[in-house]
């Protein structure tokens, strides 16, 4: 397969970016994406020139690493795949494909098609874990968790954090990301100690990141790769009401957002 690559070029956070217009005449359709800019870059280093600078890690559809926006649509045309599942037989002989990074005001770019995704990492770090005492993993069935309770909390955990929510939302928010990483706690018995600081404090912590309000567009679920539902949104902002309450606290607002108890700042 012959294929046109214009692949957006940006030397750091600070310079402006461009797009290059690439030829890759020797494609096969049984490679991945990620293959298909391996095959690039590999020409790329044989001519001297500096390769396309491109985030990835266990090609497995697993980490969310291989962030990137095929043809306007973040992970690219197929549905519920990572840009490293994503295969060149979608595409076809002759195409012109445009590449470019996640655009988002939380996620700047570091170099080519890399961001800076260190923004979730803050969130989860705000409450993305447990004290209860479990003990080992033989203790495990010492707890009981309803089917119901596991089933949600194994959707929720589902989240691979690659960001595509956020790139594909009109406002750059944040919260299906959130949501699920609450969710996937929240739902949990183990969860329960936790829950009410869980809430509030993930959903502060992302409101401190230059995220924008959620709107229910819905395009976040359209694009997710793994399939996470709308729903965990709602059972989110009901999660907050329920802590500010139980805090004796009115949750806090986004300045400039409507006034929405799902989002909480300083």
């Amino acid at each position: 397969m012959r294929l046109t690559l214009r692949v957006w070029r940006q030397d750091s956070g600070e310079e402006k970016g461009h797009l290059v217009k690439y030829e890759v005449d020797d494609a096969s359709e049984d490679m991945s994406f990620l293959e298909l800019i391996d095959v690039l870059n590999e020409k790329l280093i044989l001519r001297g020139e500096e390769p396309v600078a491109v985030d990835n890690d266990c090609r497995e559809a697993i980490c969310g690493a291989c962030s990137m926006v095929i043809d306007g649509v973040q992970h690219g045309p197929e549905k519920a795949t990572t840009t490293c599942q994503l295969h060149v037989r979608q595409f076809s002989d002759g195409d012109t494909i445009t590449v470019e990074p996640f655009r988002a005001g939380g996620f700047p770019v570091i170099r080519d098609l890399v961001v800076d995704r260190s923004a979730f990492d803050r969130i989860i770090q705000a409450g993305g874990y447990i004290t209860a005492p479990t003990g080992a993993a033989p203790d495990a069935h010492a707890i009981l968790v309803p089917k119901a309770a596991a089933d949600r909390s194994f959707a929720a955990a589902n989240c691979i954090g690659c960001g595509a929510c956020v790139a594909a939302c009109p406002n750059a928010a944040a919260m299906l990301f959130t949501a699920a990483k609450v969710t996937h706690l929240n739902a949990l018995p183990q969860g329960q100690p936790e829950r009410d600081a869980r809430s509030l404090d993930m959903v502060a912590a992302m409101a401190r990141e230059v995220f924008g309000s959620c709107t229910n567009h819905g395009e976040c679920e359209a694009v997710c790769p793994k399939g996470i539902p709308l729903e965990f949104i709602a059972g989110l902002n009901r999660d907050v009401i329920r802590a500010a309450f139980h805090r004796h606290r009115e949750p806090l607002v986004v300045v400039g957002a409507p006034r929405h108890p799902a989002h909480e700042g300083d």
